[in-house]
């Protein structure tokens, strides 16, 4: 009897409402979850054999660990160790000085003393091109003697000595793989910023790393990266991107992906750990400058990136939006409850997905009022930077 003293209006916001709930469902569900299912099938399968697929390939062949670095001599100094104690038989690095004015060059020339293994160049001082950065990884390529590029931060160091391992395997996973996209988490410390920071990357590497497993790959991030020479080369790089001041990691997957020829890592081992940024102006500016390239993303990318916070959004605003009406309109008490009934398991479902990958990638979980604010809060942020873009030199 209860359904026929609904009208219109009530029926109207209950449709709105489950089909906006059923979309954040399934997003949550089918991406989001995605890697935690990954995670724990990879558990339950045997150590595969690190070599590659393919004859002419060698057992274990070499790879060239890339990074760049402008003013980085305080983290190479903490960091590089680990990138040369790696348990690969045959791998190089290479670390691109990109017109740094500290003792950047210094500190690699006193590791170069020990190890042959560690290589440097240098972007050329007032190199007038949009980003010196992808000029600093494209002359790094050219250097490179191996057909396998791992890139990577300088302000970043790996889980373990595994780590260049477990990249590589990502290679093996079925024929033609090309690239391999792995996490790259950020240290937990006290603070709200650093709390903001490993919310927005843990939600953005569920996303990429899901949509990659379910087959649709939109981007990576140079903290924890690997593809093929011969793939960097042959799409012809940063060419086409070399005015923009930022992607030389989300943009270039964007462009080269596609679901046969890239794989996913997600074994604790393969990961890379972070400092976070210390103060809101400091995040800000690196979330404006990785949105800024979003825009150039494929059509069909931009379209899947966009339903999701635009669902949520209107998913918030049918709830509140009920929640005026029940108190200013002729609306059901039943419409009211099924709205914030609706509101509640979203609310529960994404904590524990969020919570229980968290826990998988050995990140520290997130709290239920810390998850509502930053799912409320964050889609605003993205918005306000995308509508009032700043034009920024610096990477």
């Amino acid at each position: 009897m209860i359904a026929f003293e609904l009208n219109t209006l009530d029926w109207t916001l209950i449709g709105i409402l489950a089909a906006l709930f059923i979309a954040q469902i399934y997003f949550y569900g089918r991406y989001m979850a995605a890697p935690a299912r990954r995670i724990r099938r990879d558990k339950k399968k045997p150590t595969p054999n690190p070599s590659l697929k393919g004859g002419e390939e060698s057992l274990t062949p070499g790879v060239s660990v890339i990074l760049s670095a402008h003013n980085e001599g305080d983290n190479l100094a903490n960091y590089l160790q680990a990138l040369l104690t790696q348990e690969w038989p045959e791998y190089e690095v290479i670390v691109v000085d990109d017109e740094s004015e500290d003792n950047t060059r210094a500190v690699v020339e006193s590791y170069m003393v020990h190890d042959k293994r560690l290589r440097m160049t240098f972007v050329p001082y007032g190199a007038r091109v949009g980003s010196t950065k992808k000029l600093a990884l494209t002359l790094a390529a050219k250097a490179a003697k191996y057909d396998y590029l791992l890139l990577t931060d300088a302000d970043c160091v790996p889980e373990s000595n595994q780590w260049i391992r477990e990249m590589m395997s990502g290679f093996n996973q079925r024929e033609g793989v090309d690239l391999v996209l792995g996490f790259g988490a950020y240290f937990a410390e006290k603070g709200h910023i650093n709390r903001l920071e490993r919310f927005d990357t843990l939600f953005n590497g569920l996303h990429y790393l899901g949509a990659a497993i379910c087959g649709h790959p939109y981007m990576g991030v140079g903290r924890n990266l690997a593809y093929r020479k011969a793939l960097f080369f042959g799409s012809g790089g940063f060419t086409k991107q070399m005015t923009n001041r930022s992607g030389d990691d989300d943009l270039f997957v964007n462009r080269v992906a596609t679901k046969q020829n890239t794989a996913v890592v997600l074994s604790r081992e393969s990961y890379t750990w972070s400092i976070s940024k210390k103060t809101i102006k400091e995040w800000w500016q690196q979330k404006r400058r990785h949105l800024s390239v979003s825009p150039q993303y494929r059509p069909e990318t931009q379209f899947r990136l966009a339903l999701e916070p635009m669902t949520r959004g209107l998913f918030y605003a049918a709830v509140l939006t009920t929640i005026a009406c029940y108190f200013l309109c002729p609306l059901s008490f039943l419409t009211l409850y099924i709205a914030l009934g609706l509101f509640l398991v979203r609310w529960i479902t994404q904590a524990a997905i969020l919570n229980v990958s968290a826990r998988r990638m050995g990140q520290k979980r997130f709290g239920m009022c810390s998850i509502l604010w930053f799912d409320i809060a964050l889609p605003l942020v993205n918005l306000w930077m995308l509508i009032v873009p700043k034009r920024n030199n610096k990477w």
